[in-house]
C-alpha cells in the first residue's frame, strides 16, 4: 500500500472522514444484519447437489403433495401394551387429527402401527409436517406442539418423537441462536487473547469495535443478497461466517498494531507512523486477505449446494473484515494516539524490544544447524500424519451427528426394537404410469426392501402428467450404510426397467447422494485452493521457490492436524466418524488461512534481505513478527475451537482440527520449519527474482553469525 493511499485513511482530516462513513454503515447494516437468521434455507435442497437423483425426485414430489416430512410418535413398553395404554395411544391419535398449527397436518396423521397384532409392545403414529418455505422456522414448534398433546410417557410408557421430522426439529434446536452462540463465544476467546497480548483494557476495545462493524456489515450484505440476490445462506455458512470474521479480523488487527507500534517508535507524528504501517505491512495484509477471500470464491466450483454457497458468504464476510481493518481501525488508532496502548505506551525514540525477544533467540539457535532442525520437525509431522489411518470421513449418522441424545435418537433406537429400522424415513420412487407395475416389482424384490410395505403415501394423488409417486420402506435404519447400499441396489433395479425414467428419492439417497457430491469436490477444490494460494504467494514474493516450499509446508501442517485430530476423535472424543465433507472444510480453512502466518513471516523476511540478506533477514523477520503472529495464532485458534460450543458433532470436529491446524502452524510450522528451510536454502529461496543472485550475503551472514555468538553466552 502507497503512503499516499495511506493517507486517506489515517490523515489528520481522513480518518474523521473514515469514522463518519462506518457509523452510517452500521446504522444502516445493523438491523439488517440482525435479520439474516430469518433469511436462512436450511432445508434439503440448500443442501442437495443440485443435479442428484435425490432432488430430481424430491422437485418432482412436489408437483404430487406439498413437500412434507412425518414426525413419528413411538410408543414401547417392553412388556407390552397395556388396555389402557391402548386407550391413551387412541386418544391421542385424535386430538393429533386435530391439530393444524405450525404447519401440522393433522387430519392426515396415520397410526396407530403395531409392531404385532397379538400383544403388541409398541406403536407408532405418523403426523405429517408441511415443509414450505417457512417449514425450517417451525418444524421445532411443531414437534413442541405434538409433544403437549402425546406427553413423555411414564410407569413403563415410554413416548418419543423421532423420524425426519423429530430429527429435524432436533437440528434446527441445535441451530437455533447459533448466531448468538457463536458471536459471543468468539467475543470472548478475542477479549481474553487481546488482554494477554496488549495488557491493556483500552486498546482490545478499538479492535472489537472494528469486528463488530465488520461483521453486522457482512452480514447485512449477505441478507441483502440471500433475499435478492438468490444466494442461499444455511446455519452452516452463517455459522463459520461470525468465526470467519472475528478470527480473520483480529488477525489483520494484530500485525497492523505490531508494525504501527514499531513505526511510533521511530516517528513522533502518530499520523506518519500509521502512513508507514499501513504502507509496510498492507501488502501482506492485502495479500492474506486475497488467499482466503479467492480460496473460499473457489468453493463455488462444488456440486453441493451447501459448500458452494459456504463460498460467497465467507469470502464476503473476510473481505469486509480485511476493507474494515485496513481503513476504520487504523482511524480509529489514530484518532485515540497514543495513550490507547496504556499502560505499555510505545514512546518515541525508545529501543524495539523485539530485538532482544524470544523470537530473536529462537531465530539465533535455529540458524547454528537449521538442515538437522528442518529435517527433525518435518519427521515429526510426518509421523503424527500417519494417523490418517483412523480417519473415518464417511458420513455420520443422525445417531451420531449430535454430541449429546436428544430425544429423536433415543425414539429412533425405540423404534428400530420393535419396527423395521427404516419405517420413519421411507425410500420415495417416481416412474412413468405406463412402467409403474414393474418398477414397484423391482423396488419389492430388492434385498433390504421391506415388500409389503410399497404404496401410495397419505395424501397423494394417484398420478400426474403420466407419473406416479410411491414409497418403501427399508430394513436398515434410513441413515445406515446398509440403507445407502440399498438405496444402491433399488436405484439399479428400477434404472434396468426399459423407459420407466425411474428415480429414487428420500432421506437416505440424499445422504448418498451428499457422499458422492462431497467425495467428487474434495478431488476438485483441494488441487484447486492450491493452484490460488501458489499463484498469491508467487505475486506477492516474485519468486518460484519460496511458494513452493510454503505451499508444501501448510500441506504438511494439514496432514499432521488430520492425522492427531483422527486419532483424539478415536480415542479421546469417542465419535463415530466424521462428514464426508469434513477433509474439504479443514484443508480450505488450514490453507487459506494457515497461509497467513507464512505470508506475514516471509514478507518481513524479503523486506530485511534486502538490507541485510536472506540468512539475517530470517533472523530479523522472525524475532520482528514471532509475537504478534503468536498471537494472532492463538485468537484463531480460539474462535475456531469457539464452534465446539454447539451441540453438532460435524461442527466441533471442524472446530478442533482447525484450531490445531493453526497451532501447529504458529507454533512449529512458521516458528521452526518455514525457518530452518529458509535459513538452509539461503537466497536461492527468492529464485528466479534477482535478490537470488545479489542477497547482500556478507551483511546477512555476520548478523547471523553475531546472533550465534550471542545466543551462545
Amino acid at each position: 500500500m502507497k503512503q499516499g493511499v495511506a493517507h486517506l485513511v489515517c490523515g489528520r482530516r481522513a480518518k474523521w472522514l473514515v469514522l463518519v462513513f462506518w457509523v452510517v454503515v452500521l446504522v444502516v447494516a445493523a438491523p439488517l444484519a440482525m435479520k439474516l437468521t430469518d433469511a436462512q434455507d436450511n432445508d434439503a435442497a440448500s443442501w442437495l447437489p443440485g443435479s442428484a437423483e435425490s432432488t430430481q425426485v424430491l422437485q418432482i414430489s412436489e408437483d404430487f403433495r406439498p413437500e412434507q416430512i412425518p414426525a413419528v410418535v413411538v410408543y414401547a413398553r417392553q412388556s407390552g401394551l397395556t388396555p389402557q395404554d391402548r386407550a391413551e395411544i387412541a386418544e391421542d391419535v385424535r386430538q393429533l387429527k386435530q391439530l393444524g398449527d405450525h404447519g401440522i397436518i393433522g387430519e392426515r396423521t396415520r397410526g396407530p402401527v403395531f409392531d404385532r397384532q397379538d400383544d403388541p409392545r409398541a406403536a407408532q403414529v405418523f403426523v405429517p409436517i408441511l415443509m414450505d418455505e417457512e417449514g425450517w422456522e417451525r418444524i421445532s414448534p411443531a414437534v413442541d406442539s405434538i409433544r403437549d398433546d402425546v406427553g413423555t410417557g411414564g410407569e413403563g410408557l415410554s413416548v418419543h418423537i423421532t423420524g425426519p421430522g423429530g430429527t429435524s426439529a432436533d437440528f434446527a434446536e441445535a441451530f437455533e441462536g447459533i448466531d448468538s452462540t457463536l458471536l459471543l463465544s468468539a467475543m470472548a476467546v478475542v477479549i481474553v487473547m487481546l488482554l494477554i497480548t496488549y495488557r491493556s483494557l483500552t486498546l482490545l476495545l478499538v479492535p472489537l469495535i472494528a469486528v463488530v462493524c465488520a461483521l453486522f456489515t457482512a452480514q447485512a450484505l449477505i441478507y441483502l443478497l440471500a433475499e435478492h440476490g438468490g444466494l442461499t445462506v444455511n446455519g452452516q455458512s452463517a455459522g463459520i461466517l461470525t468465526v470467519l470474521v472475528f478470527g480473520a479480523g483480529t488477525d489483520y488487527a494484530l500485525l497492523l498494531v505490531a508494525r504501527y507500534r514499531e513505526e511510533l517508535r521511530r516517528h513522533e507524528d502518530r499520523h506518519e507512523a500509521m502512513a508507514l504501517a499501513l504502507h509496510r505491512a498492507g501488502p501482506a495484509v492485502l495479500a492474506s486477505g486475497a488467499t482466503v477471500v479467492l480460496s473460499m470464491l473457489v468453493l463455488l466450483a462444488a456440486e453441493m449446494n451447501s459448500t458452494s454457497g459456504l463460498g460467497p458468504v465467507a469470502a464476503i464476510g473476510v473481505a469486509v473484515a480485511l476493507v474494515a481493518m485496513m481503513s476504520l481501525f487504523p482511524a480509529l488508532l489514530v484518532i485515540f494516539g497514543r495513550w490507547i496502548f496504556w499502560p505499555v505506551v510505545p514512546r518515541f525514540g525508545t529501543p524495539d524490544p523485539t530485538e532482544r525477544g524470544v523470537w530473536a533467540r529462537t531465530g539465533r539457535r535455529i540458524a547454528r544447524r537449521p538442515r538437522m532442525i528442518w529435517a527433525v520437525t518435518a519427521l515429526a509431522l510426518a509421523l503424527c500424519s500417519l494417523g490418517l489411518i483412523q480417519l473415518r470421513a464417511e458420513g455420520i449418522g443422525n445417531a451420531d451427528a449430535f454430541t449429546g441424545k436428544p430425544d429423536s435418537i433415543t425414539g429412533q433406537e425405540v423404534s428400530a426394537r420393535y419396527f423395521p429400522a427404516g419405517s420413519g424415513d421411507p425410500l420415495v420412487i417416481v416412474s412413468n404410469q405406463a412402467q409403474a407395475v414393474q418398477v414397484g416389482r423391482a423396488v419389492a424384490g430388492t434385498p433390504g426392501v421391506v415388500p409389503q410395505s410399497l404404496g401410495l403415501p397419505p395424501g397423494t394423488r394417484p398420478a400426474f402428467e403420466g407419473k406416479v409417486l410411491f414409497e418403501a420402506t427399508m430394513t436398515a435404519p434410513s441413515d445406515s450404510e446398509a440403507a445407502k447400499q440399498t438405496v444402491e441396489r433399488v436405484r439399479d433395479a428400477v434404472h434396468a426397467v426399459p423407459d420407466a425414467d425411474a428415480a429414487v428419492g428420500g432421506g437416505t439417497a440424499a445422504l448418498l447422494d451428499m457422499d458422492e457430491a462431497t467425495t467428487h469436490d474434495n478431488v476438485l477444490i483441494i488441487p484447486l485452493v492450491l493452484v490460488v494460494v501458489l499463484l498469491i504467494l508467487c505475486g506477492l514474493l516474485r519468486a518460484l521457490v519460496a511458494p513452493l516450499l510454503l505451499v508444501g509446508t501448510v500441506i504438511l501442517s494439514f496432514a499432521a492436524a488430520l492425522g492427531i485430530s483422527a486419532l483424539a476423535f478415536r480415542y479421546v472424543f469417542d465419535y463415530a466418524g466424521e462428514a464426508t465433507d469434513f477433509p474439504l472444510f479443514v484443508f480450505v480453512f488450514l490453507v487459506a488461512l494457515g497461509i497467513d502466518y507464512n505470508i506475514f513471516l516471509t514478507t518481513r523476511i524479503r523486506e530485511e534481505a534486502a538490507r541485510q540478506g536472506t540468512r539475517g533477514g530470517v533472523v530479523t523477520g522472525l524475532a520482528a513478527t514471532g509475537a504478534v503472529i503468536t498471537s494472532a495464532g492463538l485468537v484463531l485458534a480460539g474462535t475456531f475451537a469457539a464452534l465446539g460450543t454447539l451441540p453438532m458433532v460435524a461442527f466441533a470436529e471442524i472446530g478442533f482440527t482447525v484450531a490445531l491446524g493453526v497451532l501447529i502452524d504458529t507454533f512449529i510450522v512458521r516458528s521452526v520449519l518455514v525457518t530452518s528451510l529458509f535459513l538452509d536454502v539461503g537466497p536461492k529461496v527468492w529464485w528466479p527474482h534477482r535478490l537470488a543472485r545479489h542477497d547482500g550475503g556478507a551483511p546477512g551472514r555476520a548478523a547471523v553469525g553475531a546472533g550465534v555468538s550471542r545466543s551462545g553466552e
